[in-house]
């Protein structure tokens, strides 16, 4: 019981930790004011206390899929406005180094919505156990484990962005934020396949005996890349076609910014 609690909040905490170190970092990187990261962990947690405590009705909507239902469209959300941030951070490098006004406030919500997904998780598992005191104590110890194991990864990563070049910090955040994307919109069309909502198919593949899903490495790559040990060819889809589309997003926005940037005037035109 202790190492599943361990392993489970893990999964949950590291999602979010990993999502708040990436965009820490771009705010440095940016020179964007950070007092957005206590706002939206504040939001995220009331949030997630309010979904945790309503579960029980949440679930029974439409037709007692509410929980998964709720939970894709988060994931969903969160993509939308990673696919937003894409797009924004590409102002700075040709619009002389300033940041868009809107990406605090877009860092802001992805942050929000992912503290409220994990947070109500992990409050959702807690419940569970609170009939029984001896075990939930249990449950308890390796929830803080998990969650300092988790929190731990997410520092660890954040400084070693910190401590890249410019260059080299932006392009790795950016990769990080595609492959985190993508994991996003994967679980969220395994969460519509387990509502019925999208149809179920047999596994592409299975690389269980390689990486096991429960294991700590499973867990870290699960958060970072979307890792699945046995994905079916939708949530490969979705996991491949919402990659290339941030990338695209992040093409485009380089483009429309470069054609924005004012054009230096020659003597003819002074």
């Amino acid at each position: 019981m202790l190492l599943t609690s361990v392993i489970i909040v893990l999964r949950e905490v590291l999602e979010a930790a990993l999502l708040i170190s990436i965009l820490s970092a771009l705010s440095v990187t940016y020179s964007v004011r950070r007092g957005w990261i206590g706002w939206a962990l504040a939001c995220g947690s009331l949030s997630a206390v309010g979904l945790g405590l309503s579960i029980d009705t949440i679930s029974g909507w439409f037709d007692g899929v509410g929980q998964e239902v709720i939970n894709a469209f988060m994931q969903f959300a969160i993509y939308l406005c990673m696919a937003v941030l894409a797009f924004l951070i590409r102002a700075p490098a040709a619009n002389g180094g300033r940041a868009a006004p809107v990406l605090p406030l877009v860092m802001a919500l992805i942050v929000a919505l992912a503290v409220t997904r994990e947070g109500s998780e992990v409050l959702v598992y807690l419940s569970g156990f609170t009939a029984d005191l001896k075990q939930f104590l249990v449950v308890l110890l390796g929830s803080a484990v998990g969650a300092g194991i988790g929190i731990s990864i997410g520092a660890l990563i954040y400084y070693l962005l910190r401590s890249m070049t410019h260059k080299r910090a932006q392009l790795t955040s950016t990769l990080l934020l595609v492959l985190v994307a993508a994991g996003l919109s994967s679980q969220a069309a395994l969460l519509l396949i387990q509502a019925d909502w999208l149809p179920a198919q047999l596994p592409v593949w299975n690389s269980s005996s390689l990486i096991s899903e429960d294991s700590v490495a499973g867990q870290l790559l699960y958060a970072l890349v979307g890792y699945e040990a046995t994905p079916t060819a939708i949530q490969a889809g979705f996991y491949f076609g919402s990659a290339v589309l941030m990338l695209l997003i992040g093409a485009a926005a380089g483009i429309h910014y470069r054609r924005q940037r004012p054009r230096p005037r020659g003597k003819a035109d002074r």
